[in-house]
């Protein structure tokens, strides 16, 4: 039986929702479809000056460029129509990234193609058990004589999986074990090496989490910490509890807490520094997924959606993440998840210190399970090749 081809030409559109992890996700995935998967991708995305921030060599002036074997176009959203080289040239497939639309003459012209590219709508991730039931399923489309399947980035075998470089752990692995790349790192973010007795940890979050109360049982506890806040990450609260936080590249010391601003990084940068250090607390998507291969003790502060159901992906996902912990120490993980998404962050940070020992081992032992499985970007080709 003849080896069905892999479709090459592939489109993904993407609108910035949440500040850079829509598009983050967006720009991560064309890169390994283009770099491991050798397809010519061309990605849509209405945030050029956010995505040159995460891949500096991006240029937000020009309408249309090639960056990393990925053409990358401006593009102003749904409600405005694609290039109509765009149309003329279509992807064989598309990804809708996290149903942010698309416009309506590039619908109408795939829908007149006698063969239609495969329509694929990246959903956001979660670990809830229904989304092996909904991934890979198929709509069709109330106005035109289309087929749309829906795509669940996930933590199981019956899921997408998780976006993950074939050689992200050797990278990784190399990092730790070059004191040299480390010392480049502190360069880079212009501060000051932590010592070496102190908890480095790393603070990326919304505004609404409860920094102040945690920053307050850093100052006064046992412990040192050194926290790297990276540049406009929840300013307002740090400013109103510091008093006035330094600008990129400064530090604060205040008790038993060193406050180290630094600045924006790309992404490869963001994941040496969450390499580097020993908690990670990260939001969203992107930052969530690359903590989890750090291996690194992570906490997680959920993008806020109405009825509290961000809450129920913070349950599902912590159900999953315990299972091998020790009962202490899984409710040590849960109850600071839950204190950091709830407000009461500072009565709970003692027992998960305490349980950070066993929390290190765990991560690593969750990054490598979870390694076993296929990458999302693999994933999605093999989709497509079963149904194009």
């Amino acid at each position: 039986m003849a080896t069905r081809a892999v479709p090459r030409h592939w489109d993904i559109f993407c609108v910035a929702v949440d500040n850079y992890g829509d598009v983050g996700v967006a720009w991560r995935l064309a890169q390994q479809l283009a770099a491991e998967h050798g397809l010519a991708v061309r990605l849509f995305v209405d945030a050029l000056v956010a995505l040159s921030r995460l891949a500096p060599p991006v240029d937000p002036r020009r309408e249309e460029q090639r960056v990393l074997d990925v053409e990358v176009r401006r593009w102003r959203g749904p409600q405005h129509d694609a290039p109509p080289a765009a149309i003329s040239a279509m992807g064989e497939v598309v990804i809708e990234a996290f149903g942010c639309g698309l416009p309506s003459a590039y619908l109408a012209r795939m829908a007149e193609r006698r063969i239609q590219p495969l329509w694929i709508n990246l959903e956001y991730l979660s670990a809830e058990d229904w989304i092996e039931g909904c991934h890979g399923l198929a709509s069709r489309q109330p106005q035109l004589p289309l087929t749309r399947h829906f795509f669940f980035p996930g933590f199981t075998a019956n899921t997408g999986g998780l976006l993950r470089e074939h050689d992200l752990f050797v990278r990784r692995d190399a990092f730790s074990a070059q004191s040299e790349a480390q010392g480049a790192l502190w360069r880079i973010l212009g501060i000051d090496v932590p010592p070496a007795r102190a908890l480095r940890v790393s603070l990326f979050c919304y505004p609404t989490a409860p920094i102040g109360a945690l920053l307050d049982a850093w100052e006064h506890g046992g412990d040192a910490i050194y926290c790297i806040v990276p540049e406009g990450v929840a300013s307002a609260a740090v400013d109103a509890w510091s008093g006035g936080m330094p600008a990129a590249n400064g530090t604060l010391h205040r008790g038993h807490l060193t406050l180290a601003r630094a600045p924006f990084v790309a992404q490869d940068d963001y994941d040496r520094l969450l390499w580097a250090c020993d908690v990670n607390f990260v939001r969203g998507e992107d930052s969530f997924v690359r903590a989890q291969w750090a291996a690194r003790p992570l906490v997680w502060h959920c993008y806020r959606q109405a009825d509290a159901a961000h809450l129920a992906k913070l349950d599902a996902f912590l159900a999953r993440y315990a299972l091998g912990l020790a009962p202490a120490f899984a409710t040590a993980c849960a109850e600071f998840a839950h204190a950091w998404n709830g407000g009461k962050a500072a009565f709970a940070w003692e027992a998960f210190a305490r349980a950070l020992p066993a929390l290190r081992s765990h991560a690593q032992a969750w990054a490598a399970e979870l390694g076993a499985q296929g990458d999302l970007a693999t994933n999605l080709v093999r989709f497509a090749v079963d149904r194009v």
